[in-house]
């Protein structure tokens, strides 16, 4: 199966939702949510979760880059957007259908990078997801 590679830069509290989702799926959006944007690099993930994620108390001052597979006729069922310069691309999959999107998801969800702000502070559960993936 031909697959294409994706990328989701997480906070703290979305990252341990993954967690407990077994690193199969996404948790639901949040009502003020529309839509799930996974974006098509890795560059333009780090970028959200350095410059964004690290700043946001919401996402507990850290950002983490996920990275997982789907299969290529499923990507080209979406129409790529981009946002800004030319990494900036991303899917924009309606909230409602994020169920059939985490279905499509082959070999699981890891987490490729990390970033932290200076108003994180040690989590136990988020050290022990990022040492299974070996990331600090």
């Amino acid at each position: 199966m031909n697959t294409v590679t994706l990328f989701r830069p997480v906070g703290i509290k979305e990252l341990l939702l993954i967690k407990e989702l077994q690193m199969n799926a996404f948790p639901p959006r949040l009502s003020w949510q529309p839509i799930f944007y996974p974006v098509l690099n890795q560059p333009y993930a780090e970028q959200i979760a350095r410059e964004w994620n690290t700043k946001d108390e919401f996402s507990g001052f850290a950002g983490f880059v996920t990275a997982f597979e789907i299969p290529v006729d499923y990507f080209n069922s979406f129409e790529v957007k981009t946002v800004g310069g030319e990494i900036h691309q991303e899917l924009w999959v309606p909230s409602e259908e994020l169920e059939v999107f985490n279905g499509k998801i082959v070999n699981g969800i890891r987490v490729v990078s990390a970033f932290y702000g200076p108003g994180y502070r040690t989590d136990e559960q988020v050290t022990a997801v990022l040492r299974q993936f070996s990331i600090h």
